[in-house]
């Protein structure tokens, strides 16, 4: 885990204040060993507790809405799912001083991806394309909106902000033409799709390169599919996205909205995380050099 804070309005938490937590609240399990997952997530503190169960707890109150809605909504979802996501085991409450909704989940066995280590990329790019695919497929009424199921206008102005502050470290005047491609690109006009809304590499499991689980769903919702396409740009390498590309069935307004969605993460990501979280910031780096190349072979 990076050190220090990465947000300045961070809760204070640690190993003491989760084991009060527990013993009010499940002490039947208070007493499993505990111990800090070191993590480059940006939301979550993540405990291990036991061999077989995880601890995690809002960081930010951006974050704090986030278990309920994964406690209402993925037990719905994970049936219709082709790999295994969160199962939320008990549902904790604001108490101890701190503020806000916790959770004790099923621990998921993997290993995070990333971009330089894939064994098969082809096989990854087919897994994700499944899983994306089955999650825009399910007909589940009533969902919240997702966190980027809106169009790509509504971060227009911290996209541009980004982009200055990044002048002198990539190609701004590349990364704007891109970005306004993206915006230029036809919206969405079907009905609103379930979606993840944060396929980013540490939200991934895999065992031996192929995808084994999906993680912290806090953004999940319905919305425009588009922004589940990311994978292709902050994870897999250009020959694998035509794949990925293809089993998500992405046309090309909506790969173009998808690479707009991954390129403003990322101008956003590096210049907020390039102190505190450099894990982060240089996937944001990595996914700003592949979509700029990815415009220039297109």
């Amino acid at each position: 885990m990076p050190a220090g804070s990465m947000h300045a309005d961070e809760a204070r938490i640690d190993g003491s204040l989760v084991r009060r937590l527990l013993a009010e609240q499940f002490p039947q399990w208070a007493e499993l060993p505990l111990k800090r997952v070191e993590s480059t997530g940006t939301v979550n503190a993540l405990y291990r507790l036991g061999d077989d169960m995880a601890v995690r707890l809002p960081r930010i109150a951006g974050g704090a809405d986030d278990v309920t809605k994964e406690h209402a909504w993925l037990p719905r979802l994970a049936p219709m799912l082709p790999f295994p996501v969160p199962e939320i085991l008990g549902l904790g409450t604001p108490a101890a001083g701190y503020p806000w909704h916790w959770a004790v989940l099923r621990w998921l066995d993997g290993d995070l991806p990333t971009p330089e280590a894939l064994p098969d990329a082809h096989a990854l790019a087919a897994d994700l394309g499944a899983f994306v695919s089955a999650l825009h497929e399910i007909d589940l009424p009533g969902g919240p909106t997702a966190y980027r199921g809106v169009p790509l206008a509504t971060v227009d102005a911290e996209t541009r902000s980004a982009i200055g502050q990044l002048r002198g470290t990539i190609d701004t005047r590349a990364a704007t033409a891109v970005w306004e491609e993206s915006l230029a690109a036809p919206s969405w006009t079907g009905p609103p799709l379930w979606l993840h809304s944060d396929l980013m590499p540490m939200n991934l499991l895999t065992h031996r390169g192929r995808l084994t689980a999906v993680l912290d769903f806090g953004t999940l919702g319905t919305g425009d599919p588009a922004c589940d396409f990311i994978p292709a740009w902050n994870l897999l390498p250009a020959g694998a996205r035509s794949g990925f590309r293809e089993a998500v069935g992405a046309d090309d307004a909506g790969w173009a909205r998808g690479r707009g969605w991954a390129l403003s993460m990322a101008l956003i990501q590096l210049p907020y995380y390039r102190t505190t979280n450099p894990v982060m910031a240089g996937n944001a780096a990595h996914v700003i050099r592949e979509v700029l190349a990815d415009r220039r072979r297109s």
